[in-house]
């Protein structure tokens, strides 16, 4: 019973609809059944069984559904199967229907409806407006339901599906569905399964004839056989009608339901038996219809009448596209027909028919001869339209003839494709001959197939496809080598770009070099100073300045990037490519204003130049210029105001070597840092001739350029001379060009795409090659070129990036920043239009307003909302303005505010740094995802310049752009949350978006000083006052557990210029981190804590008589090593997972920690006092017990962890061994080993497995530190130091960073012992071999190179070896034992 757990009476579910308990979306009805009952099938779904005894209660169930208002409106199914229909039981039905708004669909399964029902059901659907699908499956409608239900479905405009299956409605009842399909334009599907085929003529003609969207299925079968078969099916979603059966009769009225249709592009009869009758109806098809692009008439039988009429409805046609004819029973003169109108006989006549590309024809039966022969080699030779020709499995055409196929192909230019598969006269080596010929004279064949044909057979085809470009093992060539033909040489222009901030000097510095790369001077011009224009002092220079000079035959352009912050982010887009010949000049003033005698501190003076060192470093990543690192030149300038013996003017002097240090390796730095007077041509004389000559190096040893690019810069000059010196061009433009001026890129007239796509991928890597030399500006995604750099830096970015400055009538539709498209055109137009002297003036002349804004995309002046979107609304940062708040202050803040702030920088921010598009990136992605919460949590968010505020659901967001370029990003909180709760706001919704932008970049969180947060500090003050999360967390994991809870971190003090700006003080570490955090400190120690406890199977409290026992006979019981003294580590284990189960908060977590970390240090206290005092016996103890391995490398000694055979350069050291104060010995000597075998392996294996996890252990949970335990540890902390410096010796994985799986993996691979006395008697009895081999077996050679006596304890008589302090300041417990 427990299958038929879920079955019930229906008494109860007649019970539960009349209380409305049951709430269904489909019910299953199920007649005649051996018993009443019913189950759920699903959650919304019920299954009800009724027998013939309970058939009365078929029609209560109805009635009280319908009348259930609960059930009524969720009721979307349902089924009925067996039911034997009385007209009471469909009038219940109907009323059932009624009530229903959300029924969808009827099912009706081997039901029996005699007429009076199915006329009512007709009635119940054709008043019907809910019902979408009616399916009636073996239920004998027969003709006269199909009719009724046809009636009904005329009127009906919301049925969307209607099935028959496995029944008969003969041809009376297809015609009245028929009649109702010509009448009913909202039927999307149509299926019926019957038993003869003939319905599905009436059924399809009318679909076609009335061109219904609709979507038809005709099967077929017999009642007293199992297979069926397809009739025909019509797909309106690719316009293809498939007929797979059908009688002539049928064949034609569908044709002639296709004359004007528009629904079918793709008719396909493959199979069907036609006639010449049909052949007569489609003639006018082709002559009527306008939107059938294919026909499929393969293997229908047809006879030279029937292609006489299909050739001769092609005369007419002008829309089919493909025709396929092959395996009929036509001969030549069918073939002479049908290719008449695709052929022209004489020169003045015009070819019939110009749209088919595509005939196929041929076959086993068909019969070509020798006048079908002449009608193909007729239409090969006159044809211009036909692009593929198939002659397939053709038997009658000999070599000679495809010979004759071939010559004739040589006149022809449009056929790209010839199949000749199954070609028994494709055969012998004049055949291979005459295609190779053909070949090399037309060029516009691209493909032949000779499939199965005699030739491929024999293997000759591969010569043919070599031939083509087709050889399916050749490689397409990747686009880098679409030039590697062409010659290359040396470059002749060099860029050199001006870097430096604003009122740097750069302007004037750029006119006095001018003035010396100049031949024409004025005279005495290097004695006196250049005065600055007027005009040129009262504006700073606005976008890019770019001047060109000729230097000999090497080509000078001198770049000055902008130093305002606004251009920032269009230097990375004009920084040179790959290998491009440039170099970089960094311009400093030692001043903070030109006009202002304060002088620059050197940390300004550093901020300055590592700005562009950094853009430098970054951006040649980025194009990857493996070649060489960039070449920088220092200048610093206004030398005359300054005094070079001063002592500021040498700290300023240490202040740019130290730059120079930080970035040595990433760029190369010329020597000598030039200080000048940037308005004296005698000052800056000595920086133009490095110029010059820095030029040439770099030509030598950048990577050479195509000599066609050297043509193109003269071909482009030219251009703009005849073209009324126009700035820029269009791409049509430049193809243009190359196609008339430059024949290695001209695009020989061809009919291949592929031919023309290559011409073109070449024409754009050409482009693409000057723009990287500096010649023109040219982004792919751009269809133009910019061949003037001046008036596009100067007019066209100077002018975008200052949208700001020119506030249009039409800002009011600015939102917050955002603008629609239409408005930034409009706000373009407005601004460049204003007509500046001298500028604006020729931009619109070049470019439109819509290429202007495709510009400020690609330059980042402006970002999309949604970037999938190309009519997105646009962000302009520079809309956007300053927060107006003198002193910017919390909304709201009260008692129980909490307050957070997380400081989040490059991991290398030395050399890296967010570029200057990352922040408004950032203000869009954060604003399309807050505005989809704020309907949840009513959040609210605004934008201000590099500044965006965020309120939702009582969490005051401040997202801050911090420092003076952009460097890091700051996140400040003031909450009504919990700390935990708001640093998982942060976490999930900002950090994301943040890491999503970042490309690579590893980002480092900072904990911010929360007293900086909550009265927001200014970031020029808060710079000092974060601490990296990693270091706070590692704080409290170098702590004993109990002082965990009470850890307090501790800030620095802050002033400017003496005044206090903030005290110094102390934040607890619970209160920095969240709660997330800080547990996570917490189960890392208890993961180290677990860890240890395994390896000392640590006895638990049960068995303390065990310990004791333990204790009082310790060289009988316990095993010598660090892998067990005692039993009982499941025991320990499980209280640890008992432990983490009952966490309920941070100090009762630490209460457990606590305790078991106390029971732990104390079980190691005992095992390493033993381990350090065991005696095993090797020779009376005649060396130390306690030893380890160095290696020096560069003055530096690390420790070793893993034996390894082989390993060269170590040198063996002791401890000493006092008990309880293990340590190293200092300037102890060793003694040195000059290589590994393999037998030190095996005999150290286990013992150097042993003695670096007790290392690990104990510096990993402060054991050294921990329960006054320090002295017991040895301190090798010069040692170890790369052990403990790495990240990963924290946490689970530190183990096997410290090498601790490395050593065991050395020991298991040599048959680790298992007896551990004899691994530590093996390992010492190596040392004594080794020191007895290196002459060191006595207590004298001992004391000389370890530091080391053999002592006796005078309490127990145990042997040591102890260093000379323990001699002495011990003496009263030991006494010396010489050997």
């Amino acid at each position: 019973m427990a299958s038929n757990q879920n079955l019930r009476d229906l008494q109860w579910l007649l019970q539960s609809l009349r209380t409305e308990t049951l709430k269904f979306k489909s019910i299953s009805f199920h007649l005649s059944q051996p018993t009443s009952c019913f189950h759920q099938e699903t959650n919304d779904s019920i299954h009800i069984n009724i027998s013939n005894e309970s058939h009365f209660q078929f029609s209560n169930i109805l009635t009280l559904v319908s009348s259930s208002s609960k059930t009524r409106l969720s009721l979307q199914n349902l089924e009925f199967y067996q039911v034997e229909w009385d007209l009471e039981e469909v009038k219940n039905l109907e009323i059932l229907l009624d009530n229903s708004s959300n029924v969808k669909r009827v099912e009706f399964k081997k039901c029996k409806l005699d007429f009076e029902c199915m006329d009512r059901l007709a009635k119940i659907l054709k008043k019907n407006e809910v019902v979408k699908e009616i399916m009636l499956s073996e239920s004998s409608i027969g003709s006269y339901g199909a009719s009724l239900i046809a009636s009904a479905l005329k009127v009906n405009t919301c049925l969307e599906e209607l099935q028959i299956w496995e029944d008969s409605i003969g041809s009376k009842g297809a015609e009245e569905i028929s009649k109702m399909i010509e009448a009913n334009s909202t039927l999307k599907v149509l299926t019926i399964f019957d038993s003869s085929s003939i319905t599905a003529t009436p059924l399809i003609s009318a679909v076609l004839a009335r061109n219904r969207s609709m979507e038809v299925h005709v099967w077929s079968g017999e009642h007293d056989k199992n297979t069926s078969s397809k009739v025909v099916e019509f797909a309106p979603e690719s316009s293809t009608l498939r007929i797979y059966r059908i009688t002539v009769s049928g064949a034609c009225r569908v044709a002639c339901a296709l004359g004007w249709n528009t629904t079918v592009k793709s008719l396909d009869l493959t199979g069907v038996r036609l006639r010449s009758r049909w052949a007569k109806e489609f003639r006018w098809v082709l002559e009527q219809n306008r939107s059938l692009k294919e026909v499929h008439l393969s293997k229908t039988c047809l006879k030279n009448k029937g292609v006489v009429y299909v050739a001769a409805g092609l005369f007419k046609n002008r829309s089919l596209e493909n025709l396929y004819l092959d395996d009929n029973r036509f001969n030549g003169v069918g073939v002479e027909h049908l290719l008449c109108p695709l052929t022209r006989f004489s020169t003045l006549q015009i070819q019939a028919n110009i749209t088919l590309k595509s005939l196929t024809f041929g076959g086993k039966r068909t019969k070509i001869g020798r006048s079908g022969l002449i009608a193909i080699l007729q239409m090969l030779s006159s044809n211009q339209t036909v692009t593929r020709l198939g002659i397939y499995e053709d038997q009658s055409l000999k070599p000679q003839d495809f010979i004759r196929v071939f010559k004739s192909l040589e006149k022809n230019a449009s056929l790209k494709c010839l199949s000749l598969q199954g070609c028994k006269g494709v055969d012998g080596d004049l055949v291979l001959k005459a295609i190779m010929e053909t070949l090399q004279v037309n060029p516009w064949i691209e493909e032949i197939d000779i499939a199965r044909t005699p030739l491929q057979i024999c293997g000759k085809a591969e010569e043919i496809y070599l031939k083509l470009g087709q050889n399916a093992k050749s490689e397409a060539e990747p686009e880098v080598d679409l030039l590697k033909d062409m010659p290359m040489t040396v470059p002749k222009s060099c860029r050199i770009f001006i870097c430096g901030q604003e009122f740097a000097g750069k302007t004037t510095l750029c006119n006095s070099i001018s003035q010396n790369l100049s031949s024409s001077k004025i005279p005495y011009l290097d004695q006196v100073k250049t005065l600055v224009n007027p005009v040129e002092q009262a504006i700073k220079t606005t976008g890019m300045k770019v001047k060109t000079f000729k230097d000999e035959d090497t080509k000078l352009s001198i770049w000055n990037l902008g130093g305002h912050h606004e251009l920032f982010s269009v230097h990375d887009l004009m920084f040179p490519g790959h290998g491009s010949a440039s170099f970089f000049v960094v311009v400093s003033s030692l001043f903070r204003k030109p006009n202002n005698k304060e002088p620059k501190s050197p940390s300004e003076l550093e901020e300055d130049l590592q700005y562009w060192l950094r853009f430098i470093v970054s951006n040649s990543k980025r194009a990857d210029q493996q070649c060489m690192l960039p070449y920088v030149t220092m200048v610093l300038t206004h030398h005359d105001k300054v005094d070079p013996t001063s002592l500021d003017f040498q700290h300023t002097v240490n202040a740019v070597q130290r730059v120079r240090d930080k970035f040595q390796g990433y760029a190369d730095f010329y020597p000598t840092v030039f200080t000048v007077d940037a308005r004296s041509s005698a000052s800056v004389s000595k920086l133009t001739h490095h110029i010059r000559k820095t030029s040439k190096t770099v030509l030598q040893r950048v990577p050479r350029v195509y000599e066609l690019c050297n043509d193109l810069i003269t071909i482009l000059s030219d251009w703009r001379s005849e073209n009324h010196e126009k700035p820029a061009m269009r791409w049509r433009e430049f193809s243009d060009l190359c196609q008339i001026r430059v024949p290695s890129l001209r695009c020989v007239q061809s009919r291949s795409n592929h031919i023309v796509k290559r011409v073109e991928m070449r024409r754009k890597a050409v482009a693409a090659c000057l723009h990287s030399i500096g010649e023109v500006i040219y982004f792919e995604d751009l269809e133009f070129l910019i061949l003037d750099f001046q008036w596009f830096c100067s007019e066209v970015i100077g002018q975008l990036v200052k949208l700001n400055a020119r506030k249009t009538n039409s800002n009011e539709d600015v939102n917050g920043g955002f603008v629609s498209r239409q408005e930034l055109e409009k706000i373009l137009r407005g601004s460049l239009h204003s007509q500046i002297p001298g500028m604006g003036s020729k931009i619109f002349g070049n470019l439109d307003a819509g290429d202007l804004v495709n510009m400020m995309l690609k330059l980042e002046l402006c970002y999309r909302q949604d970037p999938s979107d190309p009519e997105s609304l646009l962000l302009i940062p520079s809309l956007l303005e300053e927060n107006r708040t003198r002193i910017p202050r919390w909304q709201l803040v009260t008692s129980d505010c909490v307050f957070a702030g997380r400081h989040l920088e490059c991991h290398d921010s030395s050399h890296m740094f967010l570029t200057p598009g990352f922040f408004p990136k950032l203000q869009v992605q954060l604003h399309n995802k807050i505005i989809g919460l704020k309907s949840q949590h009513g959040a609210t968010y605004s934008l201000a310049k590099h500044l965006i505020l965020i309120n939702i659901n009582g969490v005051h967001i401040r997202v801050e752009l911090g420092g003076q370029l952009g460097y890091y990003i700051d996140i400040l909180a003031c909450s009504t949350k919990s700390l935990t709760e708001t640093i998982k706001l942060f976490r999930e919704l900002l950090y994301p978006a943040i890491q999503n932008l970042c490309h690579g970049l590893t980002l480092t969180e900072n904990v911010i000083r929360p007293e900086c947060v909550k009265n927001l500090t200014p970031p020029r003050y808060r710079k000092t006052q974060c601490v990296p999360l990693p270091q706070l967390k590692q704080a409290l994991l170098s702590v004993p557990a109990d002082s965990m809870y009470d850890y307090q971190h501790t800030w620095s003090p802050v002033s400017d210029s003496g005044r206090l700006i903030l005290r110094a003080g102390f934040d607890l570490a619970r209160d920095l981190l969240s709660d997330d955090d800080f547990r996570e400190v917490l189960h890392r120690r208890y993961h180290d804590l677990y860890n240890l406890a395994v390896e000392l199977q640590v006895p638990t409290e049960a068995d303390s008589d065990g310990l004791n026992r333990l204790q009082q006979d310790e060289t009988g019981k316990v095993d010598p090593s660090f892998a067990g003294i005692a039993k009982g580590v499941e025991e320990v284990i499980q209280r640890l997972k008992i432990i983490e189960m009952e966490i309920r908060d941070l100090k009762q977590e630490i209460q457990g920690l606590r305790y078991y970390e106390h029971r732990l240090l104390t079980e190691l206290h005992r095992k390493v006092n033993y381990l350090a005092n065991y005696n095993v016996q090797i020779e009376e103890r005649k060396v130390p017990n306690m030893f380890y391995f160095v290696k020096t490398e560069n003055y530096s000694r690390r420790l070793v962890t893993n034996m390894i055979s082989g390993m060269t350069a170590l040198r063996l050291h002791m401890l000493c061994e006092f008990r309880g104060e293990m340590h190293v010995v200092e300037d102890q000597m060793g003694c040195e080993m000059m290589q590994i075998d393999n037998r030190a392996v095996i005999s150290l294996a286990p013992y150097m497995k042993g003695f670096m996890k007790l290392l690990t252990f104990a510096l990993k949970i402060g054991a050294h530190i921990a329960a006054g335990m320090g002295e017991m540890i040895p301190d090798l902390s010069r040692e170890v130091a790369h052990l403990t410096g790495n990240p990963l010796a924290y946490g689970a994985a530190g183990v096997a960073a410290a090498g601790v799986v490395g050593a065991a993996a050395a020991g298991g691979s040599r048959g680790r012992s298992t007896d551990i006395q004899q691994d530590m008697k093996a390992a010492q009895q190596w040392v004594v071999d080794f020191l007895r081999e290196r002459g060191c077996s006595t207590g004298k050679d001992i004391a000389e190179k370890f530091g080391l006596w053999r002592v006796r304890y005078r309490d127990d008589g145990q042997i040591a070896w102890v260093c000379r302090r323990h001699m002495y300041t011990r003496s009263n417990e030991i006494f010396e034992v010489p050997m």
